[in-house]
């Protein structure tokens, strides 16, 4: 098989890695949010689900650091496709929102 081929896969689950755990962090954050959101809501005291809120933000914390190992681990396969002679760079497909094109580009005349 094909060296690019077989390194477009493992970069499309790579892509994917990192897309979960993006969608993970955000959701995580929703949630804390949401939760901070319902006890004020209900007048509730700050103690209430403190525990829950503190759980919360060490999930956030775990997602960080998982989610700077997959970007190092982004970097060495990077390296690694280099030293197995694929110069092509492959990329998976990226939904972007809408709106998110880069600005700061110059338009040559």
């Amino acid at each position: 098989m094909e060296k690019a081929f077989v390194a477009q896969r493992v970069a499309n689950k790579l892509f994917a890695t990192e897309s979960a755990i993006d969608a993970a962090m955000v959701e995580t954050m929703e949630m804390t949010a949401e939760l901070i959101q319902a006890r004020k809501d209900l007048e509730l005291s700050s103690v209430v689900a403190n525990g829950a809120t503190a759980k919360l933000a060490d999930a956030v914390a775990a997602l960080a650091a998982a989610r700077t190992a997959v970007v190092e681990a982004h970097a060495e396969l990077d390296e690694v496709r280099l030293r197995i002679g694929i110069r092509t760079k492959l990329i998976g497909v990226i939904s972007k929102p809408a709106g998110s094109a880069q600005t700061d580009l110059r338009v040559a005349v």
